[in-house]
């Protein structure tokens, strides 16, 4: 009953990491690991892999599939993954930093065109931009490539990320945006830790994000995001997204899991990107679609949390839908699920008092 409830609610989607490997190194990232990480590479999914899941996503009812990774296009088979995913009926998103861009790349996506490109800017300028990747060179890299996908003639959609490393420049980077895809524009202010936990790595993110102050005001500045913020309800904790009643103790009040999931580099099926907790993954070589989906995804979806200290502050809380408080942010920031994230509280209530939203 509950997988059909959600397969009315929307068609089957699924994020696909075709690597964790990048060429750029940005300060903030969640995922990456070197280019030339072997071991990294002896982990991914092959082609045949990849095609097996996808075919029993399709009988499944999936209609949408989103490539990203890490850098999708340093598979040397991306054409061939790309074109077997086409075959199969699915609308393909591609999420990349056009860095590795080529005009055969092009080529293929004008004879057969994804649903979008969405391409990340890390600055407006080659200082700023540099400094988020860390790779000399990557400016040009990644002008010539998004160039080659707006001449080619490719939807392409902006996003940028707001952090200690650009904020000075983030007026520039919006109209670089706006410039170049008028119809769509997306910015996010909160940097979320690593998935593999590294704390070197989570000690240069948490130094690139903005203070809560910091973030309403870059909020502020966009009327598009703030109008969004406003219309924010306050009663979004009391139900799942589902629309079904959920008790206060229940993890999951998001839409995890509902009718849409990721498969990892590795083969790990994960109910959201960002979830990686152990024990809310299933392995794909060992098991099958279905089951991950009919079977291991409702008991997940169940799990519930004991901790008093998050039941009585997030799970009463009047603004969390002003927060990014999630089991799988809340697992990222502290290695629990049901954690109270002291940051992401902080902002939540910059942006309630900057909405003059009333507390309880």
């Amino acid at each position: 009953m509950w997988t059909r409830l959600a397969a009315k609610r929307a068609p089957l989607s699924f994020q696909l990491e075709l690597t964790a490997r990048c060429n750029n190194d940005c300060r903030h990232c969640y995922i990456n690991l070197p280019a030339g990480d072997l071991a990294a590479r002896a982990r991914e999914l092959t082609a045949e892999e990849i095609f097996r899941i996808a075919d029993q996503a399709v009988e499944m009812g999936a209609v949408w599939c989103l490539l990203t990774g890490g850098e999708p296009l340093l598979r040397a088979d991306f054409a061939e993954i790309y074109l077997g995913l086409k075959q199969r009926g699915l609308l393909l998103s591609l999420f990349t930093n056009a860095c590795l861009l080529a005009p055969e790349h092009v080529a293929l996506l004008r004879r057969h065109p994804p649903r979008d490109v969405e391409v990340s800017v890390y600055g407006a300028s080659r200082e700023a931009y540099e400094r988020v990747t860390r790779r000399r060179g990557s400016f040009a890299a990644f002008t010539r490539g998004l160039n080659l996908l707006l001449d080619g003639g490719v939807d392409v959609r902006l996003k940028a990320v707001a952090m200690r490393s650009n904020i000075d420049e983030f007026p520039a980077i919006a109209a670089f945006c706006r410039d170049r895809t008028k119809d769509y524009y997306r910015f996010d202010p909160l940097l979320h830790l690593r998935y593999d936990h590294d704390p070197e790595r989570n000690a240069e993110i948490r130094a690139e994000r903005l203070t809560p102050a910091e973030i309403v005001a870059v909020e502020r500045a966009d009327g598009e995001r703030f109008g969004a913020l406003t219309s924010v309800g306050v009663e979004g904790a009391r139900t799942a997204n589902d629309g079904s009643p959920r008790e206060y103790d229940h993890l999951f009040h998001c839409g995890a899991g509902t009718s849409s999931f990721t498969v990892g580099a590795d083969g790990m099926f994960r109910l959201c990107g960002a979830l990686v907790h152990p024990g809310t993954t299933y392995n794909l070589r060992a098991g099958s679609l279905r089951e991950a989906w009919q079977e291991f995804v409702p008991r997940v979806r169940d799990l519930r949390g004991t901790n008093q200290l998050f039941l009585q502050r997030c799970r009463q809380c009047d603004i969390i839908d002003l927060c990014q408080w999630c089991p799988a942010h809340a697992d990222l920031e502290s290695g629990a699920m049901d954690e109270w994230a002291d940051y992401f509280c902080a902002v939540a209530h910059a942006r309630a008092a900057a909405l003059a939203v009333p507390l309880a």
